[in-house]
């Protein structure tokens, strides 16, 4: 899996996501960054490094889209924003929650940004997907459903984010755009379900296939 020059993100995407995490829904888009470095390919263990027991369970899963663009983009619209993408993925936006919305003065990046925590499967080229406002997007845990959406819910669709994005910014060829995730995440289940070690996780998404990862303990 190579790493790509930049990953942005888009939170709170999906009502039901933004509901469960007790957050109004978004006016503009809310984009955050995940470090290239933590990239790794289907089937590669998703690690819980030992900075993340402080505070007790805390590695959350979340299902979504990827974006891939396929050559430098600028100041496009919304009307010609998917001309620039080149394929479509499907990633994992772990997130270490007290890293996320305490441990770092409010930003998010530290938190979704450890090693091993964007687990991406490989593109199927972008004119292989029919409408990416179209696809059914299924998280299981240990085989037991934990999310069952679909992009058509999206908030901000991926013609708007990647026009958006673009605006007086250039996103080089190769920067992934994660789309968002919804509803079903573990950390607001009662009681919560945090990622452990000998758990899998699979997301399948239609027309893309599935990405599956292992999770175990890291060491420092």
């Amino acid at each position: 899996m190579s790493m790509p020059p930049a990953i942005f993100a888009c939170g709170r995407n999906y009502a039901d996501h933004a509901k469960e995490m007790s957050s109004d829904l978004p006016e503009r888009p809310l984009i955050f960054m995940k470090n290239p470095a933590s990239v790794i390919a289907n089937g590669e263990s998703i690690l819980l490094p030992p900075i993340c027991d402080f505070h007790g369970p805390q590695v959350d899963f979340e299902g979504e889209l990827a974006v891939i663009i396929g050559r430098d983009c600028r100041d496009v619209n919304d009307s010609d924003a998917l001309d620039f993408v080149s394929g479509y993925a499907i990633a994992n936006d772990v997130s270490a929650r007290w890293w996320q919305k305490h441990g770092s003065g409010g930003q998010f990046i530290r938190g979704k940004s450890f090693d091993t925590f964007c687990p991406m499967s490989e593109p199927v080229p972008a004119d292989r997907i029919d409408d990416p406002q179209g696809l059914r997007l299924v998280t299981t845990l240990n085989g037991e459903i934990m999310q069952d959406s679909n992009t058509s819910y999206m908030i901000f669709p991926v013609a708007t984010l990647v026009a958006e994005l673009s605006q007086g910014m250039t996103l080089l060829a190769g920067t992934v755009l994660l789309t968002g995730t919804p509803g079903g995440v573990g950390s607001v289940r009662t009681p919560p379900r945090f990622l452990q070690e000998g758990d899998v996780i699979e997301i399948t998404i239609d027309e893309l296939g599935t990405l599956s990862n292992p999770v175990r303990r890291g060491t420092s």
